[in-house]
């Protein structure tokens, strides 16, 4: 389990493409406290380690969570959201956030306020409409956030400024896609 509170932004050093099968390296500030087995949510996606070496550590990416996420999309150098599971002893600062990616969703428009926050709006998939309510949470990319509002087709989470600069959120552009889990509670 995890919070959806991105404990760092990680980068792609290698992606090996197997038969059906990613192997993805990624450099992370807390490689030397990993062992293999942790499990780390990756934009959102818990995915056991499986390898480490010097201050890389190693995913595998099946065929189906390739179909569920934007993992398959991940290119040399790209950050990626990373958080490590949920400790009994850890406080619950965002939402519970399972690392089962739901589906995936395209940034529809990108405003940004006046007070420097950012207003983001998102399709929204059909499978959501009765998941995804206005000041419910919902985690993108493995974010946790709070759905400020929800039209027809749209909706729409703000951006702080502190998570604009310490997650995937500064890179995102209309049309990127983000992982969706939506809120089980």
């Amino acid at each position: 389990m995890f919070t959806g509170i991105v404990e760092a932004v990680g980068t792609v050093q290698a992606i090996e493409k197997g038969a059906g099968a990613y192997r993805i390296w990624i450099q992370a500030p807390f490689v030397g406290e990993l062992s293999v087995g942790a499990s780390i949510a990756h934009n959102g996606a818990c995915l056991s380690v499986v390898a480490i070496k010097h201050r890389f550590y190693c995913v595998e990416v099946v065929q189906e969570t390739l179909s569920r996420t934007n993992l398959g999309q991940l290119e040399l150098g790209d950050p990626v959201n990373l958080e490590r599971s949920l400790l009994p002893t850890s406080r619950l600062e965002g939402h519970i956030v399972q690392g089962h990616i739901d589906t995936t969703t395209a940034v529809v428009e990108i405003e940004r306020m006046s007070d420097g926050s950012f207003s983001y709006t998102f399709e929204l998939p059909e499978a959501g409409k009765p998941l995804v309510v206005e000041k419910g949470s919902i985690a993108l990319d493995g974010v946790s956030l709070t759905v400020a509002a929800v039209e027809e087709k749209t909706f729409r989470v703000a951006i702080i400024p502190w998570t604009y600069q310490h997650t995937t959120f500064s890179r995102l552009r209309r049309g990127s896609r983000v992982n969706v889990e939506f809120d089980l509670l």
